[in-house]
């Protein structure tokens, strides 16, 4: 089976590239929550009780309560914790996708050594001689 999917893996397809877009996405939304519901709440906790996705700086001027608050009177805003909440989302995906490609790049089967060649072309008459060769078959020209 480990055979298998590592074959499957390997393998440059549309439908493998369409299981890994679904499986991506599916990820995605996992991280968020991991970011918005797990991480989030008790780093806002330890730096006195922040809702990160609640920080916004509203650009009319006008104070609000809330960020609904302040969308609810179509203010502009700057919604800084969500971006900042963003942000490590990203880091966490970027953290897992390449931990998931090194690990493929580990099971990826190495490139075999080129082979020694077995002929190289006289450079009198360009035959394909021997490497080893003192003097070329065809023409008879002194090799170094």
């Amino acid at each position: 089976m480990l055979k298998e999917f590592k074959e499957f893996a390997m393998r440059g397809n549309v439908m493998d590239l369409a299981v890994g877009v679904i499986i991506g996405a599916a990820f995605g939304k996992i991280v968020a929550s991991l970011v918005e519901d797990v991480l989030m709440p008790p780093l806002g906790q330890l730096l006195g009780n922040v809702d990160f996705s609640g920080l916004f700086l509203s650009l009319d001027g006008k104070s609000y309560d809330s960020l609904t608050a302040a969308k609810a009177a179509h203010a502009a805003t700057l919604n800084y914790g969500v971006f900042l909440n963003t942000i490590v989302n990203f880091l966490i995906v970027a953290l897992c996708v390449f931990l998931v490609v090194k690990q493929i790049n580990r099971f990826a089967a190495k490139p075999a050594p080129a082979p020694a060649p077995t002929t190289k072309d006289c450079p009198q008459c360009a035959m394909p001689i021997p490497p080893a060769a003192k003097r070329c078959g065809h023409c008879t020209s002194q090799l170094a």
